[in-house]
């Protein structure tokens, strides 16, 4: 097995692979916490079906402007070169902000209640993108592409060095944000009308944690796959919450099953030849639940 991993390792998109996906569960498990405690967790559910519509948008771009581009002079190269160095997340992540700031305020609107937005958004989203990619399919394999996109299937492993660098900032960027945020964050978090009563902008921040939340399911898409990123936001914080009671531990227990459960859920996928995404949530779910057997455990003794 040693020998096994070792040969996969020497591969760069295999390493490519391994480092976005603890960097996506490291940023996943920093906001999870909060996004429990505040009950926020609807939002990268929501979230995850605008990207899956957005990702469907890029899709039918990529196609139109190829062939648009299908010719032999300088301007058809020209844009065929551009559109092979763009990357997807240039449209993806745009829609998925804007989709987070009308998300939270369309949810704040007393003639359209948090649920019904969210099932307007997340619904639609989900009905278009389908839609579209079935009438610009890229290939002959539509169902295949669905179903990449929305369980991450293999696509961690077709990471360019560009998407790479990306998913690096990216990363980069949450998890400053929450260092730098992390006293008002933390307000925010627990007592929203005290923090506003001592001049904190609650809004704010809450709008705040729904942009970092759609960069989060943006950069977890090619991981998990749009359908399963609630689940690697939320399973951390959860299996933290069983044993840990202070704010900081629960956010430092969650990162290290996080990243722990991403490894050696993407190594086991590798090994074994499973489903990124699905059995990376199968090992959250099985660190969920020895959690609590251990926090029952506890509580007898």
């Amino acid at each position: 097995m040693l020998e096994r991993l070792s040969y996969y390792f020497s591969f760069p998109l295999v390493r490519y692979a391994l480092i976005v996906g603890l960097l996506v569960a490291l940023c996943s498990s920093l906001l999870g916490v909060t996004l429990v405690l505040k009950r926020f967790s609807f939002i990268g559910d929501g979230l995850s079906h605008v990207a899956f519509g957005a990702m469907s948008v890029a899709t039918v771009v990529d196609v139109t402007v190829k062939r648009v581009a299908s010719g032999d002079n300088a301007f058809a190269r020209w844009l065929t070169d551009i559109i092979e160095k763009t990357n997807s997340m240039v449209i993806v992540l745009p829609v998925t902000l804007l989709a987070a700031i009308l998300l939270l305020r369309t949810g704040q609107n007393t003639k359209i209640k948090g649920d019904a937005a969210l099932a307007m958004i997340s619904v639609g989203s989900l009905a278009a993108g389908y839609m579209l990619i079935n009438m610009f399919s890229a290939s002959a394999n539509v169902s295949g592409d669905v179903c990449s996109t929305l369980f991450g299937s293999t696509s961690i492993l077709t990471l360019t060095l560009s998407e790479v660098w990306l998913s690096v900032g990216l990363a980069a960027v949450v998890i400053a944000i929450f260092l730098i945020f992390y006293k008002q964050i933390f307000a925010v978090t627990f007592d929203e009308s005290f923090a506003q009563a001592t001049g904190v902008k609650a809004n704010g921040y809450n709008l705040l944690i729904a942009v970092i939340t759609s960069l989060i399911v943006v950069l977890a898409m090619n991981l998990v796959g749009s359908l399963l990123i609630s689940a690697l936001i939320i399973f951390p914080a959860l299996s933290a919450m069983r044993l840990f009671k202070s704010f900081r531990g629960v956010i430092l227990c969650s990162a290290v099953v996080s990243v722990i459960c991403a490894g050696s859920g993407l190594i086991a996928s590798i090994l074994f030849s499973t489903p990124v995404g699905s059995t990376i949530v199968t090992a959250d779910m099985a660190v969920f639940l020895l959690f609590t057997i251990l926090s029952k455990l506890l509580r007898r003794n």
